[in-house]
This record gives C-alpha cells, structure tokens and sequence, in this order.
C-alpha cells in the first residue's frame, strides 16, 4: 500500500486531522492542481487517513508543483 495519499482539503487541514488522528506526516506539499499530496510515515497511518478523508480523496492525476534543486 502507497504511503502517499493526494486530498482535496487544504495544508493545514490535512496536518491537523492527521495530528488529530496520530498519523505521522513524512512530507506534505500543496499541490498545482488544488488540494495537497501528504506521505505518512507508514502504511497504517495511509489507511486511517483514506478512512478519515473519504469522499475528499482525489484520484488519477495531479498536478504537481515542480521541485528545484540548485547545485553550486
């Protein structure tokens, strides 16, 4: 099971309901497309917040924000 979950809610909402719930965020990015992409740090806590995000849960593609990196 993917530890990444993409949802229709916004950054601080996901933190919060994932703290609430004691899911544990790994990384966390809003996404282009609308919403927010969340990787928990394990699979358990993947699947309490599919449980908790339901119907908010986006599926297919997403549009994500492009990450730079600079190398001096």
């Amino acid at each position: 099971m993917s530890r990444a979950i993409n949802v229709a809610v916004a950054e601080q909402e996901v933190l919060n309901a994932c703290r609430m719930h004691g899911a544990e965020v790994s990384a966390i990015e809003t996404l282009a497309s609308g919403g927010t992409r969340v990787v928990l740090t394990n699979s358990d806590g993947a699947a309490t917040m599919k449980r908790v995000f339901g119907a908010k849960l986006l599926t297919g593609a997403v549009r994500r924000t492009p990450l730079r990196t600079w190398s001096l």
